[in-house]
């Protein structure tokens, strides 16, 4: 990425990444301050009038190290995006040679690890399942929401619906997810999961996420369905899940739920003073 000492002279540069298709556009603020609105995350997301993410990330100096903040399409903050975490922590630790990286998000303090074979993992720490820190409208069990389908309320940072389903790939998800991100029991609204389980610690799944809608990925969803699944008995705690953009393997530790799978780097660019002028 050109240094953003740059940036007036030939706009803003950013990065293009994705995690099984799960895509991001990524600008890097350690250098340099980068005023992110709500406004700029639209634009941006818009895949016709500007770049288009799942989500926004912004890297900048925290106080221990890397810290990342996330931007939905709609322009809603996110405290946790797995998959953009990977990513970045995999060009982090390529541009240091590191083969481990500490940094922090909203979420909290995680832990990345080149694992080998060109996967990353990242340890998205515990999981929330208590109603008020998932969190939930009122206390309720959080193992069987009072909603049809019976689904499991998870909390990575971000909340999560998941439904265990006969079979995913039937289920209409641009209208159920729709339908349940904005589901009472979840003040914040919610990201929606279905799931079926297909072998032994091996789950399929399908993402509605909030503030966006159908990706073909994410992590923190595939975090929160690997530990719904494994308190309901259905699989262990160490487990394979196929999405539509690709295969994630979540491993849920003593010390936090680990999630390893393959990241890429795009592409590289600049965002024209004429884009940049036209959101003021």
């Amino acid at each position: 990425m050109a240094a953003m000492r740059d940036a007036d002279d030939i706009g803003l540069p950013f990065m293009k990444m994705h995690g099984l298709g799960n895509d991001f556009v990524v600008l890097d603020a350690r250098a340099h301050e980068i005023p992110v609105s709500a406004a700029l995350a639209r634009a941006l997301g818009d895949r016709h009038r500007g770049v288009g993410f799942d989500q926004l990330a912004v890297m900048s100096k925290g106080a221990s190290g890397l810290h990342l903040t996330f931007y939905n399409a709609d322009g809603s903050l996110s405290a946790a995006c797995g998959n953009a975490t990977r990513c970045i922590a995999r060009y982090v630790m390529q541009e240091t040679g590191a083969d481990t990286l500490e940094l922090s998000t909203d979420r909290g303090a995680l832990h990345a690890v080149d694992a080998g074979n060109g996967l990353t993992s990242v340890n998205m720490g515990q999981p929330q399942t208590e109603w008020s820190d998932i969190p939930l409208a009122r206390e309720i069990d959080t193992l069987s929401l009072p909603v049809d389908g019976a689904p499991v309320a998870t909390g990575m940072g971000n909340p999560h619906c998941t439904f265990f389903v006969d079979d995913a790939d039937t289920i209409d998800l641009a209208a159920f997810g729709a339908a349940h991100e904005h589901h009472p029991l979840f003040p914040e609204r919610t990201n929606v999961q279905v799931a079926s389980l297909v072998g032994q610690d091996h789950l399929r799944m399908r993402v509605w996420e909030r503030g966006v809608g159908i990706t073909l990925a994410s992590g923190s969803s595939s975090c929160a369905t690997a530990v719904a699944a494994a308190r309901r008995g259905l699989t262990g705690r160490r487990v394979q899940i196929d999405l539509d953009g690709g295969t994630l393997h979540v491993d849920w530790r003593n010390d936090g739920v680990w999630m390893t799978g393959p990241t890429m780097h795009v592409f590289s660019g600049h965002l024209t003073r004429d884009f940049l002028d036209s959101l003021v």
